[in-house]
Protein backbone atom coordinates (compact mmCIF):
# COMPACT_ATOMS: atom_id res chain seq x y z
CA UNK A 1 0.00 0.00 0.00
CA UNK A 2 2.88 2.36 0.74
CA UNK A 3 4.10 1.92 -2.83
CA UNK A 4 0.70 3.01 -4.16
CA UNK A 5 0.76 6.15 -2.00
CA UNK A 6 4.32 6.96 -3.12
CA UNK A 7 3.33 6.43 -6.74
CA UNK A 8 0.43 8.85 -6.39
CA UNK A 9 2.76 11.50 -5.02
CA UNK A 10 5.33 11.09 -7.77
CA UNK A 11 4.56 13.68 -10.48
CA UNK A 12 6.05 11.51 -13.25
CA UNK A 13 3.79 8.60 -12.33
CA UNK A 14 0.79 10.94 -12.22
CA UNK A 15 1.75 12.37 -15.61
CA UNK A 16 1.97 8.89 -17.12
CA UNK A 17 -1.42 8.13 -15.60
CA UNK A 18 -2.90 11.20 -17.28
CA UNK A 19 -1.59 10.10 -20.67
CA UNK A 20 -2.88 6.56 -20.17
CA UNK A 21 -6.33 7.90 -19.34
CA UNK A 22 -6.42 9.76 -22.66
CA UNK A 23 -5.70 13.18 -21.26
CA UNK A 24 -2.76 13.80 -23.57
CA UNK A 25 -4.73 16.61 -25.25
CA UNK A 26 -4.80 18.49 -21.94
CA UNK A 27 -1.03 18.03 -21.61
CA UNK A 28 -0.49 19.24 -25.18
CA UNK A 29 -2.72 22.20 -24.40
CA UNK A 30 -0.60 22.85 -21.32
CA UNK A 31 2.52 22.96 -23.51
CA UNK A 32 0.82 25.23 -26.04
CA UNK A 33 -0.26 27.46 -23.20
CA UNK A 34 3.31 27.55 -21.97
CA UNK A 35 4.44 28.93 -25.31
CA UNK A 36 1.63 31.47 -25.35
CA UNK A 37 2.31 32.34 -21.72
CA UNK A 38 5.96 32.97 -22.52
CA UNK A 39 4.88 35.49 -25.14
CA UNK A 40 2.25 36.98 -22.84
CA UNK A 41 4.37 37.21 -19.69
CA UNK A 42 7.48 38.36 -21.49
CA UNK A 43 5.64 41.23 -23.13
CA UNK A 44 3.79 41.99 -19.87
CA UNK A 45 7.06 42.33 -17.95
CA UNK A 46 8.65 44.37 -20.74
CA UNK A 47 5.71 46.79 -20.89
CA UNK A 48 5.47 46.96 -17.10
CA UNK A 49 9.14 47.94 -16.90
CA UNK A 50 8.52 50.53 -19.63
CA UNK A 51 6.01 52.24 -17.35
CA UNK A 52 2.64 51.02 -18.63
CA UNK A 53 -0.05 50.40 -16.05
CA UNK A 54 -0.36 46.75 -14.98
CA UNK A 55 -3.83 46.35 -16.50
CA UNK A 56 -2.78 47.74 -19.90
CA UNK A 57 0.46 45.74 -19.92
CA UNK A 58 -1.50 42.62 -18.99
CA UNK A 59 -4.06 43.15 -21.76
CA UNK A 60 -1.42 43.72 -24.46
CA UNK A 61 0.60 40.70 -23.35
CA UNK A 62 -2.51 38.56 -23.34
CA UNK A 63 -3.39 39.62 -26.89
CA UNK A 64 0.06 38.55 -28.10
CA UNK A 65 -0.47 35.22 -26.36
CA UNK A 66 -3.81 34.79 -28.17
CA UNK A 67 -2.09 34.80 -31.55
CA UNK A 68 0.56 32.31 -30.46
CA UNK A 69 -2.09 30.07 -28.88
CA UNK A 70 -4.28 30.01 -32.01
CA UNK A 71 -1.34 28.99 -34.16
CA UNK A 72 -0.33 26.13 -31.86
CA UNK A 73 -3.85 25.03 -30.90
CA UNK A 74 -5.27 24.90 -34.41
CA UNK A 75 -2.24 23.20 -35.91
CA UNK A 76 -1.18 20.81 -33.15
CA UNK A 77 -3.39 20.45 -30.08
CA UNK A 78 -6.80 20.38 -31.77
CA UNK A 79 -5.63 19.70 -35.34
CA UNK A 80 -8.09 16.81 -35.66
CA UNK A 81 -10.97 19.18 -34.93
CA UNK A 82 -9.73 22.20 -36.84
CA UNK A 83 -11.70 22.99 -39.96
CA UNK A 84 -9.98 23.29 -43.33
CA UNK A 85 -8.41 26.66 -44.06
CA UNK A 86 -10.49 29.05 -46.11
CA UNK A 87 -13.84 27.56 -45.08
CA UNK A 88 -16.74 29.13 -43.25
CA UNK A 89 -16.27 26.59 -40.45
CA UNK A 90 -12.64 27.69 -40.00
CA UNK A 91 -13.83 31.29 -39.80
CA UNK A 92 -16.39 30.25 -37.16
CA UNK A 93 -13.66 28.50 -35.17
CA UNK A 94 -11.47 31.59 -35.30
CA UNK A 95 -14.33 33.73 -34.03
CA UNK A 96 -15.10 31.25 -31.25
CA UNK A 97 -11.39 31.05 -30.38
CA UNK A 98 -11.22 34.83 -30.15
CA UNK A 99 -14.40 34.79 -28.06
CA UNK A 100 -12.85 32.29 -25.66
CA UNK A 101 -9.72 34.43 -25.56
CA UNK A 102 -11.83 37.50 -24.75
CA UNK A 103 -13.33 35.63 -21.81
CA UNK A 104 -9.80 34.78 -20.72
CA UNK A 105 -8.74 38.39 -21.27
CA UNK A 106 -11.64 39.66 -19.16
CA UNK A 107 -10.74 37.23 -16.39
CA UNK A 108 -7.06 38.13 -16.63
CA UNK A 109 -7.46 41.90 -16.60
CA UNK A 110 -10.12 41.77 -13.86
CA UNK A 111 -7.97 39.59 -11.62
CA UNK A 112 -4.87 41.74 -12.21
CA UNK A 113 -6.91 44.93 -11.69
CA UNK A 114 -8.59 43.75 -8.50
CA UNK A 115 -5.38 42.20 -7.21
CA UNK A 116 -3.33 45.35 -7.69
CA UNK A 117 -6.16 47.49 -6.26
CA UNK A 118 -6.00 45.31 -3.15
CA UNK A 119 -2.27 45.94 -2.92
CA UNK A 120 -0.96 42.69 -4.43
CA UNK A 121 2.19 42.76 -6.47
CA UNK A 122 1.08 42.82 -10.15
CA UNK A 123 3.16 39.71 -10.84
CA UNK A 124 1.30 37.74 -8.14
CA UNK A 125 -2.03 38.97 -9.45
CA UNK A 126 -0.96 37.88 -12.94
CA UNK A 127 -0.09 34.40 -11.63
CA UNK A 128 -3.57 34.02 -10.15
CA UNK A 129 -5.04 35.21 -13.44
CA UNK A 130 -3.01 32.67 -15.39
CA UNK A 131 -4.40 29.74 -13.39
CA UNK A 132 -8.03 30.81 -13.72
CA UNK A 133 -7.80 31.84 -17.37
CA UNK A 134 -5.97 28.66 -18.39
CA UNK A 135 -8.65 26.30 -17.16
CA UNK A 136 -11.52 28.45 -18.41
CA UNK A 137 -10.15 28.75 -21.95
CA UNK A 138 -9.18 25.08 -22.13
CA UNK A 139 -12.72 24.02 -21.31
CA UNK A 140 -14.21 26.47 -23.81
CA UNK A 141 -11.85 25.42 -26.58
CA UNK A 142 -12.17 21.71 -25.96
CA UNK A 143 -15.95 21.65 -25.66
CA UNK A 144 -17.02 24.50 -27.95
CA UNK A 145 -14.36 25.80 -30.35
CA UNK A 146 -12.85 22.46 -31.43
CA UNK A 147 -15.66 20.17 -30.24
CA UNK A 148 -15.24 17.77 -33.19
CA UNK A 149 -11.73 17.03 -31.93
CA UNK A 150 -13.02 15.13 -28.91
CA UNK A 151 -16.12 13.53 -30.41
Amino acid sequence: MAEGVDAMRNPVVRLIGLVRRGEARWLNYLLASGLALGSDAGLFLLLLSAGLTPMIASAIGYCAGILVHWLVSSRLVFADGAAARGTGERHRQKLLFIGSAMIGLALTTAIVGVGTALGLDPRLAKLAAIVVSFQATYLLRRHIVFRAAVA
